[in-house]
């Protein structure tokens, strides 16, 4: 048994146990998926949806990598679930049923049946709602989230209300029925149908003073907001409900003012709204996360928002457990003075910890309070301050996580997490005007990146922009980007908004082992890590780096991301690498950036090796793996694949750093490595990047030629496959150049080769014939057949184009012979594709067509997609040659699919031919 779950979390669980759906973006895409389930998703639309109005460049790779990954988690269920792809769009195959919200859709049109009788509408009603588990797509941010959000309150507020007056006639028990409208009246407050069943149910329970309570709220609310009195029904409601004299005592009221203009975190505000609609035996919530994200704002925010739950009062204190000041708060000293608040003269107050939090506990009880304990230091200093029994709730904010308070207390955590773009954006505009926001949206996007979402950065970015309105936003920008570090330009004279400052004060919690870590963690390339990289940045085993990781993520200085990753904002990553500078050797600090280097490279050669086990061996083999070093295990093809698609980043990454700190080797080994997956993948701008940055360290130190001549090569190879011949004729034939009089004749038949394909596709067919055959006869002199194969088939490509087909068919079969008996299924998947191009134009289509599924189930075995689709371009060449348009169509808009998800330059060659074979149809008919 299985579920797709969408309200709440986006979770799939399969015979009880959750599957992991990986990060946020991925299981938006199969949320995305699941709303129309069935139905194809165009690409365009899944985009908007998933990454709203500002995907990044390489959006339909990223796509591409989360569907790869989807599909993985669905194979668990079977044939019961497929993500498949058709016509220009995915489609989530499955059950509806399956889905909560599209189950729950059902229930509830089936329930406004006109032929339900009331309990059988109420089943079907009690029903549907009970799929809801949460806030719908929970932790999914954007537009398209919250619009299905809106949507999916407004039905589950339709549902309620139908279902709350028919279960009242139908004699459930009016507590049920309390229990079921209050959770959605904290969010729709001026709904009066829904506060009327409340006041009807809380009545009928023997709850008046309550149900008085809730009728004077919402007449407040009417009035300030609307503007408006009670309507009838809900006057009806409240002039049947008895009244009693509320009582007169004294109400602490010591929340800290609220912040003017509050933006964002939705998302939180509801989870804790969430916490306390579960309060019946929820007495503590913990709101942690790391320095400058807002914790403090969010709680006071939040209790604000709530303080009429809490009639009897609201108590507040700074602990002060992070604060460079003095030492955090004694229990003793906040107790005292939460018992005075509640009226306990002073001569009363016991003089010991437990006998102060028992008589705190006692006053307490019977009350409704909201006890909101700021900047906790631990869980020691919290456990007296809290209540003892259901009513009242302890609101605690921590830079700790203080798992202890969730496994013993059993407090309900909330880590809250750098702000988004569209947050962090709307807190600019509240603060420094809309106005400034919209003339000068470039400024704006650099600030937003500058401060990394964090909320202390922008709120004193923000500040500086308002109290200098003659500063444009661009030159407050130029500011954070030019400084010599960006937490120079957040620096401030009060410690409490100054960014360095507050980040030390975690900093200082730490254990000499975790700080050093943390230090090195500035040295990683890239935003994030698995647990090995981490290990081999601090030589250390994974199961002794492990405990080190998980004190800084309970200190809020690393946060643990999907599939085991850690990492931090950039902020905090600056401020680690600023440390390290200043405190580790600097023999220290190379060391570490050696050992990581060394784990990438490493991992990086053997999944290379997985993708191209015949691709030609390098001449200077890598250092063994070095002491401390811990590479990852690739078992597979598939694992290379999805290692070098979940570390991109870092390894382009690391590229730049292996430069940066001027090691030649490790450069050029590095950018080697990415060669085959970046064919793959159709990422040739990233690897030509890399082996230009390789050429520059290279360049550097030039009694290298070989090495010169290497990265001359592979620029030439990724300039053609980028559509630039020329540039790829000239790094070619500097290759050759530097080659000339070395002993390395298998490098200059590789160049030779290469160059042949060049120069073919530059219309030289005699030149291209000729660079071919220089290699053909030094691969044959050498005994190397895979390269022999290579040279067979090139130049049995320029014989079809000369029109020689009898020639050219006999050059590629030998060259397929050659590398299936080899092993050699890279090589073997263009043979194929050379020798079906061949049966085509001798007219025998149906032997090209078997050519072509051959190559085309080699290349997809290989994950190649921009081979694959030239395979599908030619079949849909052969299809229209041999009479079948309807297949040809076919075959171009499968080739066309795959050309625009790796966003190819091959696209619109397939459209105009979609156009031609349309128009050919048209004229036809």
């Amino acid at each position: 048994m299985w579920d797709l779950r969408i309200l709440g979390p986006v979770e799939l669980l399969a015979d009880g146990r959750r599957l992991d759906l990986g990060p946020a973006k991925q299981r938006a895409v199969l949320a995305a998926l699941a709303v129309d389930a069935g139905r194809t998703v165009p690409v365009e639309v899944l985009i908007d949806r998933v990454w709203d109005e500002h995907p990044p460049r390489t959006v339909r790779n990223a796509l591409h990598t989360h569907v790869l990954r989807l599909r993985r988690s669905l194979e668990t269920l079977g044939d019961a679930a497929r993500l498949e792809f058709r016509d220009g769009g995915y489609a989530l195959s499955i059950d509806p049923e399956r889905v909560d919200l599209l189950r729950f859709r059902r229930l509830a049109g089936r329930a406004r049946g006109p032929a339900q009788s009331p309990g059988q509408t109420a089943d079907l009603l009690r029903e549907a709602l009970g799929l809801w588990h949460g806030q719908p797509l929970a932790g999914l941010r954007g537009e398209w989230a919250a619009q299905v959000r809106d949507e999916c309150e407004q039905q589950r507020l339709s549902a309620t209300l139908t279902l709350a007056p028919i279960e009242l006639e139908l004699g459930t028990p009016p507590g049920a029925v309390a229990d079921l409208v209050r959770p959605l009246l904290e969010t729709h407050p001026l709904v009066e149908p829904l506060a009327a069943v409340l006041i009807r149910a809380l009545r009928a329970d023997g709850r008046p003073s309550e149900a008085l309570a809730c009728y004077r709220r919402i007449r407040q609310r009417l009035r300030d907001e609307l503007g408006a009195a009670p309507g009838h029904e809900l006057e009806t409601a409240h002039q049947a409900a008895p009244r009693r004299p509320a009582a007169e005592a004294y109400v602490p009221r010591q929340l800290p003012l609220d912040v003017r203009g509050f933006t964002g975190r939705e998302a939180e505000l509801s989870t804790l709204d969430e916490f306390l609609d579960e309060a019946d035996g929820l007495l503590v919530a913990v709101v942690s996360g790391t320095a400058g994200v807002g914790k403090s704002t969010l709680a006071v925010h939040w209790a604000h928002e709530v303080r009429d739950r809490f009639p009897d009062g609201q108590l507040h204190v700074n602990l002060r457990g992070f604060d460079p000041g003095g030492p955090p708060a004694a229990p003793a000293e906040v107790l005292r003075g939460f018992l005075e608040a509640l009226g306990v003269p002073s001569q009363r107050i016991p003089g010991d910890v437990p006998a102060q939090a028992a008589l705190f506990r006692s006053r307490l009880t019977g009350r409704r309070m909201l006890i909101l304990l700021d900047n906790a230091a631990d869980a020691a200093q919290v456990r007296p301050l809290l209540p003892g029994e259901a009513g009242c709730l302890a609101l605690v904010t921590s830079r700790a996580s203080l798992s202890g308070l969730v496994a013993t207390e059993g407090a309900r955590p909330l880590r809250l997490d750098t702000m988004s773009g569209a947050e962090g954006r709307e807190l600019l505009a509240r603060r420094v005007g809309e106005h400034r926001i919209k003339d000068d949206p470039d400024a704006v996007d650099r600030i937003l990146t500058a401060c990394a979402g964090l909320p202390l950065a922008l709120a004193i970015t923000a500040a500086r922009a308002a109290t200098h309105p003659s500063f444009s936003l661009g030159t407050v920008a130029a500011e954070l980007t030019e400084a010599r570090t960006r937490l120079d330009a957040l620096a401030d004279s009060d410690p409490a908004t100054d960014v360095r400052a507050v980040f030390s004060w975690s900093y200082r919690t730490l254990d000499p082992a975790g700080a050093r870590l943390f230090r090195l963690l500035g040295l990683l390339p890239g935003p994030d890590a698995g647990i090995n990289a981490v290990a081999s940045l601090a030589g250390m085993r994974t199961d002794e780096v492990r405990p080190l990781l998980a004190l800084l993520i309970q200190a809020n200085l690393l946060a643990e991301q999907p599939a085991g990753r850690y990492g931090c904002h950039d902020l905090l990553r600056a401020y680690a690498r600023e440390l390290t500078d200043r405190i580790d050797p600097e023999a220290d600090r190379r060391a570490a950036t050696h050992r990581v280097l060394d784990f990438y490279l490493h991992t990086a050669l053997a999944g290379d090796h997985l993708l191209y086990p015949n691709r030609t061996k390098l001449y200077d083999r890598p250092d063994p793996v070095a002491a401390g070093v811990t590479p990852e295990p690739l078992a597979d093809m598939a694992a290379a694949l999805d290692w070098f698609a979940r570390e991109q980043r870092q390894l382009r990454a690391a590229v730049d750093l292996a430069a940066a700190a001027d090691l030649g080797t490790l450069t050029f080994l590095l950018t080697w490595a990415l060669g085959t997956y970046y064919d793959r993948d159709w990422n040739g701008r990233d690897w030509i990047a890399c082996l230009e940055i390789a050429l520059a360290v290279a360049q550097r130190r030039p009694d290298d030629p070989l090495r010169l001549a290497r990265i001359h090569y592979s620029l030439g190879s990724a300039q053609r496959e980028l559509g630039h011949p020329d540039r790829s004729q000239h790094h070619l034939e500097l290759a050759l150049e530097l080659l000339d009089g070395r002993d390395e004749v298998g490098e200059r038949a590789i160049v030779h080769l290469n160059l042949g394909t060049t120069v073919r596709e530059l219309g030289r067919y005699d030149e291209a014939l000729e660079q071919a055959q220089l290699a053909l006869e030094v691969y044959r002199a050498h005994g190397w057949r895979a390269g022999e194969a290579s040279a067979l088939n090139n130049m049995g490509w320029v014989h079809v184009i000369l029109g020689n087909y009898e020639v050219a068919l006999d050059h590629c079969q030998r060259a397929v012979a050659i590398q299936e008996e080899l092993g050699n299924w890279p090589g073997a998947a263009h043979s194929w594709d050379s020798v079906g191009y061949v049966h085509h134009h001798l007219g025998a289509y149906a032997e090209a067509l078997t050519c072509y599924r051959r190559s085309r189930e080699l290349f997809r075995e290989q994950g190649d997609r921009r081979l694959e689709a030239i395979i599908l371009t030619h079949t849909g060449d052969t299809h229209l040659a041999a009479g079948d348009p309807a297949l040809a169509r076919d075959a171009w808009r499968q080739a066309l699919d795959i050309y625009e998800e790796i966003d190819h330059r091959d696209s619109a060659e397939i459209r105009a031919k979609l156009r031609s074979d349309l128009a050919r149809v048209a004229q036809s008919s």
